[in-house]
Parts: structure tokens; sequence; C-alpha cells
């Protein structure tokens, strides 16, 4: 059976935490329930950042080769020769191009939250038993938290 305990203030918890892992509580051992993000807890566990920022990265950059893609194809299918301009111009399809790195960048970003959150679950979101908005600190001594 787990250590448990129910905190109520944020810098309790903090202090809290620094205690177990200073008593040599790995942070493997640990299961962490917030009721918010606190980002000293990340640099607490030595976790590294986070990998959602790849994922807005990669939609971005499909985003603008896409805009650029799909602006210079139509162009080029339906071309509209007007007073000896050229067919392919950069500038006005760098608009195009912008908003799609901006849409594809943020879908990319919520893909990679879900994906990495391996969310949606069929079990559901696990909630803290009678947490009730306060910080929970299990710990699972000798052994991987579940």
């Amino acid at each position: 059976m787990p250590e448990r305990f129910l905190i109520e203030d944020r810098e309790e918890f903090l202090a809290k935490l620094r205690a177990l892992l200073g008593e040599g509580v790995s942070p493997g051992e640990l299961l962490l329930h917030l009721p918010f993000e606190v980002p000293e807890v990340e640099e607490l566990l030595g976790l590294p950042p986070s990998r959602t920022r790849l994922f807005a990265l990669a939609g971005a950059l499909g985003g603008f080769g896409g805009g650029l893609a799909f602006t210079i194809y139509t162009a080029l299918d339906w071309p509209l020769v007007t007073g000896g301009k050229p067919i392919v111009s950069l500038p006005p399809f760098l608009i195009i191009a912008y908003l799609m790195t901006i849409l594809f960048g943020s879908l990319g970003a919520f893909a990679g939250f879900l994906f990495l959150a391996r969310l949606p679950r069929r079990a559901g979101v696990a909630e803290a038993d009678g947490a009730g908005g306060r910080f929970v600190i299990e710990v699972h001594h000798g052994r991987r938290r579940p």
C-alpha cells in the first residue's frame, strides 16, 4: 500500500516533495496529482522538456510547405495572365503559406499533446480519489509507479 499525502497549499506541497526527494525517494516511485501546473515539479524531478514543441514545428513546416505548394499548383493549373505579371509570384502566396503555418502548427501541437498524453483512453482519465482540488503525493516504495 503506497504512502499518500494530501496537501492543500502549493508551497507546502513543494516543501514535502523536496523533503521526500532529499530522503532518497526516487522520482520513479512518486505519483503526483496536481490541481494545476506547477513548473518547479519538472525541475525537481529532473524531467526533460516536453516533446510537444516538435509536433508543433513539424506541423508548422508542413503547413508552410503545403500552403506554398497549394497556391503555386493552383496558379499553374489555372493561370490568370494579367498585364505581363509572372504567374508564380511569391509575395501574395506567402500570406496563404503564413496562415497555413499557424493553422497546422497549432493542430500539430494539439495532436502532439493528445499523443504524448495517451489520450483518449478507453479507461478514461484517472482521478485522484478524494483529492478535491488538493495536491496528492503517492509514494510507491521499492517499485516503479503504476
